[in-house]
């Protein structure tokens, strides 16, 4: 029994130490790899509610014909932000060819004011759709500006690099209103997101790895 229990936990040690090897060289070569070399770039967007929503389509106005499909993927409690996004494809497609995009809904992973022991929960719940939703999609790149919905989605486009199936880019801009700390969301992407731009220069100061190019949006 002894025998038994000690070469499990040997498996799983192995089995661990594989996987953070694997988070590590995908987070490395990143910034090496380069999409949309053979045509379009398939992108997935993630939209928050109110301020996020608006920053977000700004930033895709400013993006070229070939940054398509386009999945945008919205909370599930988000009443908003669908309208804002099919506005912006309406009047998108006036000047461009027929429109790509998609909309899709996730549980949200937390909600305003919500406290922190609850947040574990529906964080875990957003995460279950996530993967699913990403793995299907496989997008080329995510693009996200700071609403707790992009954590999961992230998460689950790193994991399909690290399982060696697509390497998605993680696209990370903070919100115009962050001038002098991080959203919750940025400080977790910080480490995992291969582009990270923020629009302040005492955030450039801070945080070493960030791109300042000024505004944004």
């Amino acid at each position: 029994m002894g025998l038994l229990c000690g070469a499990l936990c040997g498996v799983i040690l192995t089995l661990a130490s594989v996987f953070i090897l694997r988070i590590f060289v995908t987070l490395r070569d990143g910034s090496k790899h380069k999409p949309g070399k053979k045509g379009s770039v398939s992108v997935l967007v993630v939209a928050g509610s109110g301020g996020h929503t608006t920053e977000i389509i700004h930033l895709m106005g400013a993006l070229s014909p070939f940054y398509k499909p386009r999945h945008y993927v919205l909370a599930d409690t988000d009443k908003m932000s669908e309208e804002k996004i099919r506005a912006f494809e309406a009047e998108r497609e006036k000047t461009s060819s027929a429109t790509q995009f998609s909309l899709h809904r996730i549980p949200r992973s937390r909600e305003v004011r919500q406290s922190w022991c609850s947040s574990v929960l529906t964080s875990l719940s957003a995460l279950v759709s996530s993967v699913p939703l990403v793995f299907k999609l496989q997008p080329d790149v995510v693009l996200c500006n700071g609403p707790g919905t992009c954590v999961p989605l992230c998460a689950a486009g790193l994991l399909l690099g690290v399982l060696g199936m697509k390497r998605v880019l993680i696209v990370y801009v903070e919100s115009i209103c962050r001038v002098e700390t991080l959203s919750l969301s940025g400080k977790i992407l910080y480490y995992f997101a291969d582009y990270f731009f923020v629009q302040w220069v005492p955030l450039k100061d801070k945080y070493p790895k960030a791109v300042f190019l000024g505004r944004l949006v």
